[in-house]
């Protein structure tokens, strides 16, 4: 009788259809991921490619191309954690040369302190030390009121271009709310204040860590 006992086990009709069943899934699992895998490397290339162009024109808008004729994505410096970039993860300092020499550097930063969580910033400095503009990589500010530091939606963020801690003080580095030089919008003084503070950080990074971002030279 025990003999009998594993043939009566695999005939059981409940098992024989699950058997069935996870074979089947294991098989559509199986072709699943391959399709997957093949789907992901015929796209890879493209999507690449098209967030190369993407990143490319941004730094077009705040560096313009005749002010350096190297390749930007592929000069680069790596930034460790900073509290005064406000980055917790290493970035990536993008590194514009013109005949060999240094002309600027395009640098991410971040604002911990916005209205509604953090606003990433991507921020071109000349070698002298002045910005050569900035721009906001992602935000969270309430649409139709803090929104406005996006370029899409305004020119306020133009209002750094040029500006530099050599130019203006520290003091002036703020909204002019609290003392400063930086125009606002009146029922959203949290938002440009935030971004102001970042963009003077970054400039005080910069400043600190001249031989660091321009080791390329040599």
């Amino acid at each position: 009788m025990e003999d009998n006992m594993p043939n009566t086990f695999f005939n059981n009709p409940i098992i024989k259809h699950a058997s069935k069943t996870a074979i089947t899934l294991t098989a559509f699992a199986f072709v699943g991921t391959i399709m997957l895998a093949y789907v992901f490397d015929i796209t890879r290339a493209p999507i690449a490619a098209s967030e190369k162009e993407a990143r490319l024109a941004l730094f077009k808008q705040i560096l313009p191309e005749n002010t350096y004729d190297n390749e930007l994505l592929k000069e680069t410096v790596q930034i460790a954690p900073n509290e005064q970039l406000g980055n917790l993860q290493t970035t990536t300092a993008n590194i514009a040369k013109l005949k060999g020499k240094t002309a600027g550097v395009i640098l991410e930063a971040i604002a911990h302190d916005g209205y509604s969580g953090d606003i990433k910033l991507l921020i071109a400095i000349r070698a002298d030390g002045s910005i050569s503009g900035v721009r906001v990589l992602a935000h969270k500010e309430t649409p139709g009121l803090g929104d406005y530091i996006d370029i899409t939606h305004g020119n306020w963020i133009t209002l750094f271009n040029n500006e530099s801690i050599n130019k203006t003080s520290a003091a002036q580095w703020q909204v002019k709310k609290d003392g400063g030089k930086f125009d606002y919008m009146v029922g959203a003084t949290i938002t440009p204040r935030a971004v102001v503070n970042a963009v003077f950080k970054t400039t005080q990074f910069f400043e600190k860590n001249k031989k660091i971002l321009f080791a390329v030279d040599n």
